[in-house]
């Protein structure tokens, strides 16, 4: 089914940090799966990855309030009450993992003794005590919550693109700059 038309779009706010959180957390899945298959760039990698982290955990803040500020636009018609169901548990997946994500990884090298440098001299503050035992949980947790991530993000692109391919609903144009 080809829908005609103008779709309702999200305020340009919305879009450009749509846009930028995605270009970010595609970044930390690159570095991420990096981190782990190369021993010889990860300290280059890590140091990008805590900040890029904590950027995140800023901006995903920024687009709630953001969020909760602006109407959103209807969904497009194609959508039957289980899609709109789903999409609405998916964004609250997404913004889930986009907070609880970094904060993990900030409790972890906490409880792990590591600095969490930001940029020169500027430091996070721990916010969890050393700890090896959690240290670990919060290791394989942070670990579970990437895959966890890395599968919510597949299966929004992919819905997008169904949405745009097969349906031909414009649910894309929502989105665009």
């Amino acid at each position: 089914m080809k829908i005609t038309g103008e779709q309702p779009r999200f305020p340009i706010s919305m879009r450009i940090l749509h846009w930028l959180m995605a270009a970010m957390v595609l970044a930390m899945l690159f570095i991420g799966v990096a981190m782990v298959a190369s021993l010889l760039d990860y300290h280059k990698l890590v140091s990008i990855h805590r900040p890029l982290g904590i950027m995140i955990l800023i901006l995903v803040v920024i687009r709630f309030v953001n969020r909760r500020l602006h109407k959103l636009p209807s969904l497009p018609p194609t959508m039957s009450p289980l899609e709109r169901r789903v999409a609405h548990a998916s964004e609250v997946l997404l913004y889930s993992l986009l907070f609880v994500l970094p904060l993990v990884g900030w409790g972890m090298l906490s409880a792990g003794s590591y600095p969490i440098v930001m940029f020169g001299a500027l430091h996070l503050p721990p916010i969890l005590p050393a700890s090896p035992a959690l240290y670990t949980l919060l290791r394989n947790a942070h670990t579970a919550l990437a895959f966890l991530l890395f599968g919510a993000f597949l299966a929004h692109m992919g819905a997008v693109l169904f949405h745009t391919l097969v349906l031909r609903d414009r649910i894309l144009s929502r989105m665009s700059l």
